[in-house]
Protein backbone atom coordinates (compact mmCIF):
# COMPACT_ATOMS: atom_id res chain seq x y z
CA UNK A 1 0.00 0.00 0.00
CA UNK A 2 1.95 3.06 -1.13
CA UNK A 3 -0.59 5.72 -0.04
CA UNK A 4 -3.77 6.04 1.99
CA UNK A 5 -6.09 8.93 2.80
CA UNK A 6 -8.35 9.64 5.73
CA UNK A 7 -11.49 11.65 4.91
CA UNK A 8 -12.83 13.81 7.76
CA UNK A 9 -15.39 16.53 8.46
CA UNK A 10 -13.12 18.41 10.90
CA UNK A 11 -9.45 18.48 9.89
CA UNK A 12 -8.21 20.03 13.15
CA UNK A 13 -10.10 17.55 15.35
CA UNK A 14 -8.79 14.64 13.27
CA UNK A 15 -5.22 15.94 13.45
CA UNK A 16 -5.52 16.14 17.24
CA UNK A 17 -6.99 12.61 17.43
CA UNK A 18 -4.31 10.95 15.26
CA UNK A 19 -1.44 12.93 16.80
CA UNK A 20 -2.48 11.70 20.24
CA UNK A 21 -3.23 8.12 19.18
CA UNK A 22 -0.24 7.40 16.91
CA UNK A 23 2.13 10.38 17.36
CA UNK A 24 1.64 11.53 13.77
CA UNK A 25 2.43 15.03 12.56
CA UNK A 26 0.77 16.87 9.70
CA UNK A 27 1.98 19.32 7.06
CA UNK A 28 -0.40 21.29 4.83
CA UNK A 29 0.16 20.26 1.21
CA UNK A 30 0.69 23.15 -1.21
CA UNK A 31 -2.17 23.14 -3.70
CA UNK A 32 -4.47 21.21 -1.37
CA UNK A 33 -5.87 24.17 0.52
CA UNK A 34 -9.40 23.84 -0.90
CA UNK A 35 -9.80 20.39 0.65
CA UNK A 36 -7.68 20.94 3.77
CA UNK A 37 -5.17 18.35 2.55
CA UNK A 38 -2.38 17.52 5.01
CA UNK A 39 0.44 15.04 4.50
CA UNK A 40 1.01 12.64 7.38
CA UNK A 41 4.40 11.87 8.92
CA UNK A 42 4.91 9.20 11.54
CA UNK A 43 6.54 5.94 12.42
CA UNK A 44 6.70 4.04 9.10
CA UNK A 45 4.72 6.76 7.24
CA UNK A 46 6.14 9.49 5.03
CA UNK A 47 9.72 10.39 4.22
CA UNK A 48 11.69 7.44 2.91
CA UNK A 49 9.34 4.79 4.37
CA UNK A 50 7.68 3.84 1.09
CA UNK A 51 4.24 4.61 2.53
CA UNK A 52 2.65 8.04 2.24
CA UNK A 53 -0.64 9.26 3.63
CA UNK A 54 -2.95 12.25 3.66
CA UNK A 55 -5.78 13.70 5.68
CA UNK A 56 -8.46 15.73 3.90
CA UNK A 57 -11.96 17.14 4.14
CA UNK A 58 -14.68 14.60 3.44
CA UNK A 59 -16.69 15.31 0.31
CA UNK A 60 -20.23 14.79 1.54
CA UNK A 61 -21.78 13.49 4.74
CA UNK A 62 -19.92 11.21 7.13
CA UNK A 63 -21.34 7.72 7.65
CA UNK A 64 -23.44 7.36 10.81
CA UNK A 65 -21.47 6.37 13.91
CA UNK A 66 -21.94 2.74 14.90
CA UNK A 67 -22.77 1.68 11.34
CA UNK A 68 -21.02 -1.08 9.41
CA UNK A 69 -17.44 -0.67 8.22
CA UNK A 70 -17.37 1.95 5.49
CA UNK A 71 -14.45 1.62 3.14
CA UNK A 72 -11.20 0.00 4.11
CA UNK A 73 -9.82 -0.08 7.61
CA UNK A 74 -6.26 0.85 8.43
CA UNK A 75 -4.56 -1.05 11.25
CA UNK A 76 -1.36 0.24 12.83
CA UNK A 77 1.03 -1.45 15.24
CA UNK A 78 1.00 0.00 18.75
CA UNK A 79 3.00 -0.87 21.86
CA UNK A 80 -0.08 -1.51 24.03
CA UNK A 81 -3.41 -2.16 22.31
CA UNK A 82 -5.53 -1.67 25.44
CA UNK A 83 -3.83 1.62 26.33
CA UNK A 84 -4.21 3.00 22.80
CA UNK A 85 -7.83 1.88 22.64
CA UNK A 86 -8.62 3.52 25.97
CA UNK A 87 -6.94 6.73 24.78
CA UNK A 88 -9.03 6.69 21.60
CA UNK A 89 -12.30 6.33 23.54
CA UNK A 90 -11.33 9.10 25.96
CA UNK A 91 -10.40 11.49 23.13
CA UNK A 92 -13.34 11.59 20.74
CA UNK A 93 -13.31 8.01 19.50
CA UNK A 94 -15.99 5.38 19.92
CA UNK A 95 -16.03 1.63 20.25
CA UNK A 96 -16.00 -0.36 17.02
CA UNK A 97 -14.33 -3.58 18.27
CA UNK A 98 -12.94 -3.78 21.80
CA UNK A 99 -9.46 -5.28 22.32
CA UNK A 100 -9.36 -8.99 21.62
CA UNK A 101 -6.61 -11.60 21.42
CA UNK A 102 -6.05 -13.48 18.17
CA UNK A 103 -3.77 -16.49 18.75
CA UNK A 104 -0.52 -16.23 16.82
CA UNK A 105 -1.43 -12.73 15.58
CA UNK A 106 -1.73 -10.44 18.59
CA UNK A 107 -4.13 -8.19 20.45
CA UNK A 108 -6.25 -6.03 18.15
CA UNK A 109 -8.97 -3.39 18.50
CA UNK A 110 -10.89 -0.98 16.26
CA UNK A 111 -12.13 2.47 17.20
CA UNK A 112 -14.19 5.07 15.37
CA UNK A 113 -12.18 8.29 15.06
CA UNK A 114 -15.07 10.73 15.53
CA UNK A 115 -14.92 11.53 11.80
CA UNK A 116 -16.79 8.53 10.37
CA UNK A 117 -13.72 6.30 9.94
CA UNK A 118 -12.67 3.12 11.69
CA UNK A 119 -9.00 2.72 12.61
CA UNK A 120 -7.37 -0.44 13.91
CA UNK A 121 -4.53 -0.96 16.34
CA UNK A 122 -2.58 -4.15 16.99
CA UNK A 123 0.07 -5.28 19.41
CA UNK A 124 1.64 -8.29 17.68
CA UNK A 125 1.88 -11.60 19.53
CA UNK A 126 5.27 -12.52 20.95
CA UNK A 127 7.26 -14.13 18.15
CA UNK A 128 4.63 -13.00 15.62
CA UNK A 129 4.96 -10.57 12.75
Amino acid sequence: MPHFEIHVADVNAAKTFYTGLFGWSFTAMPGGEDVGYHLIEGDQIGGESGLTAGLMLRMGDAPKAGGPVRGGTMTFEVAHCDTSYAWALANGGAEALPPQDYPGIGRCAYAEDGQGNIVGMITPAEGGN
